[in-house]
């Protein structure tokens, strides 16, 4: 009996998911663990393997297209099954994307596991009741929940991916037939503003449009606090310095070499240890006081940002850490994360000081309840006692979550980390 080859859940919001790579053509023999095709999810690209062995056949996961979580995209045939070609309208719903902006060709079908006519459909209650609002007919849902069930998730993943057909649901035709000819659409009311021509139609990744998603809906719903701080860093640096030189040899090349971020990471964490008041996460009904501090560093990546997490960081070594943020770095630009690498964290850092930014303030993203910004290291005068000398300051900006770390708090928190950071042998003795 053929293997399905399922499109898989790798991210914990995702409802849908795109085949951004196919590395076998169908009817070509493949092994079992072998990489068959790689998922374009909202923060990171990821690799499927071969659930069997055997030959590819029957493969109706476009690349580049919205599949449905769970849908079948191909099938395994052991060598020398009896084989017949899959009727594409069997068991499966066929929904035709949109065509690129600017015109083009339909990308082709999606094909989505759905109900076989007269059969009884799972769903949850509120699945059908969001179904019937919708006028949406269930039999055609593929359901991501225990033994193919409808949820909520799918419904809207389905009416959301409906929303953008071409073949429009009549109730919107009815609302294009009633627009007033000039009464333009919500994206010409932007694009009436610039020449035809004097501009190029980008449009949004599924990276992106989660980015906007998700900070449109932190800075709505979650209070910020801001507080702000110059750290002086010339022992930092010295230390930095010493701790380079004396990093031991391994096949001729240096075994680690610390960055001031990586110090950052590890001030962070253990001020967040020192305050463990702030190390939380708001919930409705309660605050999640969280035993050690995994932080979040922002990373930048072709199309967006994503914040891979250092695990317990108030406990790891300065090299640790910096061997870690190396790997994990890379891998984030390479889209190469795995879901839980990315997932969580108690808190967060973005760091800018390297383009020359001296101070800005970032966005609190939950479960976060803090972001520290962190601007760049530069000379500038100081008074000690009464006389001006120079030094090499920090400027940091500390945003808080205002539910659950209020300003004395965040104070607290914030001058914790400006005594790691001027008294660094703090961090490794």
């Amino acid at each position: 009996m053929p293997v399905e080859v399922i499109l898989p859940k790798v991210d914990m919001d995702m409802a849908t998911g795109r085949i951004s790579k196919w590395f076998f053509e169908a009817n070509a023999p493949v092994k079992k663990g072998e990489v068959l095709f790689e998922i374009e999810t909202d923060k990171a690209a990821m690799e499927v393997d071969a659930p069997a062995s055997g030959v590819l056949r029957d493969v109706v996961g476009a690349e580049g297209v919205d599949i449905a979580v769970g849908s079948a995209v191909a099938w395994i045939y052991e060598e020398g099954e009896a084989y017949a070609k899959r009727p594409a309208a069997t068991g499966t719903a066929t929904v035709f994307p949109k065509a690129a902006e600017g015109g083009g060709a339909s990308a082709g079908p999606i094909l989505v596991p759905a109900a076989a006519k007269g059969e009884t459909v799972r769903a949850t209650p509120l699945a059908r009741r969001l179904a019937r609002q919708a006028g949406l007919d269930l039999a055609s849902v593929a359901g991501s929940g225990p033994h193919g069930r409808v949820t909520r998730a799918d419904v809207e993943a389905r009416t959301a991916a409906d929303a953008a057909q071409v073949v429009v649901p009549a109730p919107a035709v009815a609302a294009e037939i009633a627009r007033p000819a000039d009464v333009p659409r919500p994206a010409e009311t932007v694009r009436r503003l610039f020449a035809e021509g004097s501009y190029e139609v980008v449009p949004h990744t599924s990276m992106r449009r989660t980015i906007a998603r998700r900070l449109v809906e932190a800075k709505s719903t979650v209070p910020h606090f801001y507080l702000s701080a110059d750290c002086s860093i010339d022992a930092l640096l010295t230390l930095r310095t010493e701790l380079n030189a004396s990093a031991p040899q391994v096949d001729g090349k240096p075994d680690y070499k610390i960055s001031v971020n990586d110090m950052v990471i590890k001030a962070y964490a253990m001020a967040l240890r020192a305050v463990p008041g702030a190390n939380v996460s708001w919930e409705e009904d309660h605050l999640l006081k969280h035993r050690h501090a995994d932080i979040g560093v922002a990373v930048s990546v072709p199309g967006g940002l994503i914040t891979p997490i250092v695990r317990r960081a108030e406990i790891k070594t300065l090299s640790s850490i910096s061997n870690e943020m190396k790997d994990l770095a890379a891998r984030a630009r390479e889209g190469k994360l795995k879901g839980e690498e990315y997932q969580g964290g108690t808190g967060a850092i973005s760091n800018l000081g390297m383009f020359g930014v001296r101070d800005f303030a970032a966005i609190v993203n939950p479960p976060h309840a803090t972001i520290l910004a962190v601007g760049a290291g530069e000379r500038r005068p100081v008074i000690v006692g009464d006389a001006v000398k120079a030094a090499t300051l920090m400027t940091v900006t500390l945003s808080t979550d205002h539910r659950a770390v209020d300003g004395a708090l965040g104070a607290e928190l914030l001058a914790a980390f400006r005594s790691y950071i001027e008294r660094p042998m703090a961090m490794i003795v």
